[in-house]
């Protein structure tokens, strides 16, 4: 005899990865032949995950100690990547600089830093406007490599899905090296000498380094005195380091969603971490909507428009259960608009109960066009933001969980200032980004001297 059919009150059907679908999808591109996009999403969809659930669950455990005030938080990377500017050598410089700025904040700080990539994943970018016009010729811009190409020619800047095809390979391979990087040597503690590149070692943040590295080699040998196996115990060998990306491209995500066959949970294998950017956080909308169904650690960021309302709607909608590690709030206000905005958006969370990673981006909010032409950021204004966002969680008894920041490990000039003072007619020299500008690695540098200054300044340590 059957079991007895129990009625249920909840008609809400359960969440599966397609569920976007049903919702306005804002930034997606207006690809010219859908069979095309449905053939390469199927691709995908049948392509080995690149990420695995219990990553994923092991980098929100650690972002719960970054909740709790125990840990930090760095995120950084690349804009954009792209499939011209991949190799082995990028991919090993922009992870060096992301670890010379975890020593200084770990050493300086006295913390644990959560090392987190926006690599292996971020080739969409989202845009004011989706064509372009230049000399009366108008296109569709840009949106990454992920969709089209930087050129401005019609065959370039045409969407083409096979495009998402390359994407995942690409990323497979960058994941492969920093898993061999990260595990096989390369972040030995007793390299950090090696890390100091030598256009940052010439430069006063370089020498700043190479003296703290002093410090660390000095400290490891004391260890290696007192008995302790400094050159084969694991934390002194090998780093946890994550990927994330902006979760732009729906269809993509979707492809590469599967259920975990331990816990039955859906997750987002693309990366580790995803985050619904400034232009897609509407919390009644298919970005959110498919964050809020996998289990990743997720992030959203958050401009100076977010009301206290919508923060604490997306807050709810994100993380109704209250995980700790789950839900990372990344401010990107502005220097001019951070301490205006920020302390509602702050109090607003806080008095809702549910925890929250208060990450802070000081990237976006401060940028502008140079006299020169140049789209560019100012490192003074990118200090000030993060001054004023510390200053708040400390007037708001929260806490300043981390840093998301736009970096690359090559010589670049594209943002104002930092030991070498770079200024407006030096922005031509190197100027290489294919959308946003990015801290060179002796800015970057100075940027995490500064952050461990001020985070010793609020008295932060482990505990």
């Amino acid at each position: 005899m059957s079991a007895p059919v129990v009625p249920t009150t909840d008609r809400t059907p359960p969440w599966t990865p397609g569920a976007w679908r049903g919702y306005p999808a804002a930034q997606q591109p207006e690809w010219p032949d859908t069979g095309a996009l449905e053939a390469a999403l199927r691709t995908l969809s049948g392509h080995p995950p690149l990420v695995f659930a219990g990553e994923a669950r092991a980098l929100r455990a650690q972002l719960a100690e970054v909740a709790a005030g125990r840990a930090f938080l760095l995120q950084g990377g690349d804009c954009a990547e792209t499939f011209a500017a991949f190799s082995a050598d990028g991919i090993r410089d922009k992870l060096k600089v992301l670890l010379q700025m975890a020593v200084v904040l770990t050493y300086g700080a006295q913390l644990p830093v959560v090392k987190v990539g926006r690599i292996a994943g971020q080739f969409a970018k989202p845009r004011s406007r989706s064509t372009e016009t230049v000399d009366g010729r108008t296109l569709p811009a840009y949106r990454g490599d992920a969709v089209n190409g930087l050129d401005f020619s019609e065959e370039a800047r045409t969407p083409d899905p096979d495009r998402l095809v390359r994407v995942y390979h690409q990323s497979a391979a960058t994941l492969n090296l920093l898993r061999a990087f990260t595990s096989g040597g390369f972040a030995d503690l007793e390299k950090v000498h090696v890390w100091n590149q030598e256009f940052v070692a010439a430069s006063p943040q370089g020498r700043r380094y190479a003296a703290l590295a002093d410090e660390i080699t000095r400290a490891l040998r004391f260890l290696v005195a007192c008995g302790i196996d400094v050159a084969h115990h694991p934390a002194f060998r090998t780093v946890d380091f994550w990927t994330s990306h902006e979760a732009l491209l729906l269809g993509y995500e979707e492809a590469l969603t599967r259920r975990d066959s331990l816990t039955g949970d859906w997750y987002d294998c693309s990366a580790h971490m995803l985050w619904a950017g400034e232009r897609t956080r509407d919390p009644d909308g298919a970005h959110v909507a498919f964050l809020a169904g996998v289990h990743n650690p997720v992030g959203v960021k958050l401009g100076p428009t977010s009301t206290p309302d919508e923060v604490a709607a997306l807050a709810l909608r994100l993380n109704p259960d209250g995980i700790p590690g789950r839900l990372t709030l990344i401010t990107r206000m502005g220097a001019g608009a951070v301490a205006d905005r920020l302390p509602a958006l702050v109090g607003g969370v806080r008095d809702l109960g549910i925890p929250v990673v208060w990450s802070c981006d000081p990237m976006h909010g401060n940028t502008f066009t140079s006299d020169g032409g140049y789209k560019t950021r100012r490192l003074s204004d990118i200090l000030e933001e993060l001054r004023v966002f510390f200053a708040v969680h400390a007037q708001e008894g929260t806490v300043p969980g981390g840093v998301h920041v736009e970096l690359t490990g090559e010589n670049v000039t594209e943002c104002l200032g930092g030991a070498h003072e770079i200024a407006d007619l030096d922005l031509s020299t190197r100027y290489e980004t294919a959308c946003d500008p990015r801290l060179n690695n002796t800015q970057a540098l100075e940027l995490a001297f500064q952050m461990a200054e001020m985070l010793r300044g609020q008295g932060r340590a482990a505990v």
